[in-house]
């Protein structure tokens, strides 16, 4: 016996090609746009971590693929690094770059997905509001710092170029490694929480 395709089937299966098709374009799309801001860098004294806008296109990827294809985006943003090209933060690129003292806020790029997409989606896909994806991005650059402050700490204390008497402490650690982005932070975050309660619903209910 042959089932002949209703037309209701036929704009199901379309549907779920065209989402397919632009999950598929929008994990590039948001590597490309994290290597973007990762080019407006202003370093900072003494060590020259620079302060950019990567982690506000780390959030916006995280608000935008959730956990898994946030995951595979920020993973594709450390590789293509990795290869050699020039898209880390003031053209850098290269294996040092993730092994150096800036190595942990790359791998925090990648850890920190799940945790936004947790708190801006309710069980039913509906989007949380404004207040719930400003959370989000606090506990994005959170999550980041937490594996950045102590990987700074541990690269600059056992880097063999380093005057042992000169080695950084803890709290030098946290002041030049998070407490000096924590305006950004907040900036970052209030940002995109302006972006996410305009364009949330609707990129939601495409990609998710």
């Amino acid at each position: 016996m042959i089932r002949l395709q209703s037309n209701s089937d036929t704009l199901t299966t379309a549907h779920s090609i065209d989402r397919a098709t632009l999950r598929f374009l929008t994990v590039p799309a948001m590597t490309l746009l994290t290597a973007i801001a990762a080019q407006i860098a202003i370093p900072t004294e003494p060590f020259g971590i620079p302060i950019t806008l990567q982690s506000l296109a780390v959030l916006l990827t995280a608000m935008t693929l959730g956990s898994k294809l946030g995951s595979i985006s920020m993973l594709l943003y450390l590789v293509t690094g990795a290869i050699g090209v020039g898209v880390f933060a003031e053209g850098n690129s290269g294996w040092l770059t993730i092994i150096g003292q800036s190595g942990g806020y790359l791998i925090g790029f990648i850890a920190c997905q799940p945790f936004a997409h947790w708190i801006i989606r309710r069980k039913d896909k509906s989007i949380r509001g404004w207040l719930a994806i400003f959370t989000a991005g606090l506990v994005v650059h959170a999550v980041i710092f937490a594996i950045g402050v102590p990987w700074l700490w541990l690269v600059r204390n056992n880097d063999s170029g380093t005057d042992p008497m000169t080695n950084m402490s803890w709290s030098t650690a946290i002041h030049y490694g998070m407490i000096v982005f924590i305006p950004g932070m907040i900036l970052k975050s209030g940002i995109a929480a302006g972006i996410g309660a305009w364009c949330l619903p609707t990129v939601a209910k495409r990609l998710w």
